[in-house]
């Protein structure tokens, strides 16, 4: 007797009626019982999502057959995966240690779905960090011209561990066109909200000097147009005139570590969906 198995549906296809309901009877006929159900159809695009976690006795392969069924009539796209199951994640960071020592963390702590197979840096300052959650490090110096060859390496990595998501805690180099391709909608990456007001060297030193009044951070997937890809999660908090440049780093570090935890989070749940430029978000 198989035991129960509980899965997450996630899908995407044109909007259109019924399509509620022919999920539903799909996943009735494989004896399905649907404990989370969430759904937007976006007038704007044209689309519907939906992301379903039910528990099944049935053989899962028998369940893919039905989806797989269903999907071609509905123009549909869909995963369907374990609930709960840790998606295998590399961590890039360059320098800063707060966004990397929180996913690590929060992933030995079992409070984020992630296996991290990896953490990869262009200097060797967080190899100790790396070596304390048993991860481990790879240093790949970056420059001008070793960058495709630099390149070269993650990918080679990113194949050679099966990695489903890469995440930049904090990697302060920017990724060419042909990688974002290759690697689009697996890489979310992490900045501070001052952009493109705020660029280049010590933006909060500059956020300061303007007397900024909201310190916050944006978490988006990663794609050839630098900070534009589609937004996942953003927040920000209140900081004052009597806060001095340290304070305004300090509380915008605070930020970024849990925007970036909550969108690799609900990534790894599936609970994000690309539209267009922006996201659904099923939280």
């Amino acid at each position: 007797m198989t035991s129960a198995q509980h899965l997450v549906l996630a899908l995407t296809c044109p909007d259109r009626p019924g399509i509620v309901h022919a999920v539903a009877g799909a996943l009735a006929r494989q004896g399905g019982n649907i404990t989370e159900s969430q759904q937007f159809g976006d007038p704007g695009t044209g689309l519907f999502f939906m992301r379903v976690q039910v528990e099944v006795a049935a053989e899962r392969g028998a369940l893919e057959a039905d989806l797989a069924e269903l999907a071609a009539p509905l123009g549909m796209t869909w995963t369907l995966d374990a609930v709960g199951r840790p998606l295998r994640t590399l961590l890039l960071a360059s320098k800063e240690a707060h966004c990397l020592t929180d996913l690590l963390f929060r992933a030995r702590q079992g409070r984020l779905p992630i296996d991290v197979v990896g953490v990869v840096s262009n200097h060797p300052d967080l190899e100790p960090i790396a070596g304390f959650y048993g991860a481990p490090f790879h240093h790949v110096p970056v420059d001008r011209s070793s960058k495709p060859a630099a390149e070269g390496a993650l990918l080679d990595l990113v194949a050679n561990d099966d990695v489903e998501l890469v995440v930049l805690a904090r990697y302060m180099q920017v990724l060419s066109d042909g990688l974002c391709r290759r690697l689009a909608g697996r890489v979310i990456n992490i900045h501070h909200s001052f952009l493109p007001s705020f660029k280049g060297a010590r933006p909060y030193a500059q956020a300061h000097e303007r007397g900024v009044k909201l310190i916050g951070a944006t978490a988006h997937y990663v794609t050839g147009e630098l900070d534009e890809g589609p937004i996942i999660e953003q927040d920000v908090e209140r900081v004052e005139h009597a806060d001095d440049a340290r304070e305004l780093v300090a509380t915008g570090q605070d930020v970024e570590r849990r925007v970036l935890a909550r969108a690799v989070r609900w990534h790894a749940e599936h609970r994000v969906f690309v539209n267009g430029g922006r996201t659904v978000v099923f939280r």
